[in-house]
């Protein structure tokens, strides 16, 4: 008998800021409908839960340089992240394209983790111009 292969994990980054004309009424129902929306998917085995950021946080160079931050540009702001459990990334992308807070602004990264230790002969995100 042959399985199916479990699904992969995919790393959910949600960036953004919400529309600054939107009603806080309207993103509040928004909000709520997300943890409906993910306890649904959780329930389902399709989502594992993550977590909001809190705001402020440091960066930390080579150098040991600790500086107040991140701070980047609106598009870039992480609010949070989550994990998806599909098939494919264009799976694990329609799953967080139904996310109710797109409708006020906010947008997801998708990215596939990579089950497999670092490694300095593997060609990773890390590796300069290798990808």
């Amino acid at each position: 008998m042959n399985r199916p292969d479990p699904p992969s994990e995919y790393l959910v980054i949600s960036r953004g800021q919400w529309d600054a004309d939107a009603d806080a009424a309207d993103i509040q129902a928004a909000i709520d409908a997300f943890y409906i929306w993910l306890d649904r998917l959780i329930d389902e085995g399709r989502m594992k839960t993550g977590q909001r950021l809190a705001t402020g946080g440091a960066t930390v160079s080579r150098n040991r340089i600790v500086t107040d931050g991140p701070f980047g540009e609106a598009k870039e702001v992480i609010g949070g992240y989550w994990f998806i459990l599909a098939r494919s990334l264009d799976e694990a992308a329609q799953i967080a394209a139904e996310n109710p807070c797109m409708q006020y602004g906010l947008f997801y990264e998708i990215r596939p983790i990579d089950p497999q230790r670092g490694s300095a002969y593997a060609v990773t995100n890390e590796t300069p111009g290798k990808h």
